[in-house]
């Protein structure tokens, strides 16, 4: 059953400017430990950025709370399953108002193209 849904887009150009004024100390505000990690060396690092900001924006709009209730960016990663897929680990505030929502999973699509980072949330509980 669906508990609720959120979507995103962001120009990456506008995370692009955010990330080139303020560095490292953007990136640790929108990024977690492990998706620092995987910020380092990457290709195209602005679109991991904007990728990860729509994700994020978008689980906080699923989860009905917007970044209000303690919900902080920090408390989503954005990781992979062993296939690939993107997936979602939440802690902290997020993830009480998902317990308490009785949240059991989640699914999640990201792309960009051209100017743009998107992405589509669903967050589901068992009947």
């Amino acid at each position: 059953m669906i508990v609720g849904i959120g979507t995103d887009i962001v120009e990456i150009q506008r995370i692009d400017r955010l990330w080139q004024k303020r560095g490292e100390r953007f990136a640790t505000r929108v990024l977690s430990e492990a998706e620092m990690s995987e910020l380092q060396g990457h290709a195209h690092p602005e679109r991991l950025l904007a990728k990860r900001w729509a994700a994020k924006e978008a689980i906080a709009k699923a989860l009905g709370t917007g970044f209000t209730q303690g919900v902080s960016f920090d408390d989503m990663t954005i990781g992979h399953t062993a296939s690939g897929q993107p997936e979602v680990v939440l802690k902290g505030a997020a993830h009480k108002v998902a317990t308490d929502l009785g949240v059991t999973s989640w699914s999640i699509s990201l792309s960009d193209e051209n100017h743009y980072a998107v992405a589509f949330v669903v967050a589901e509980k068992s009947l």
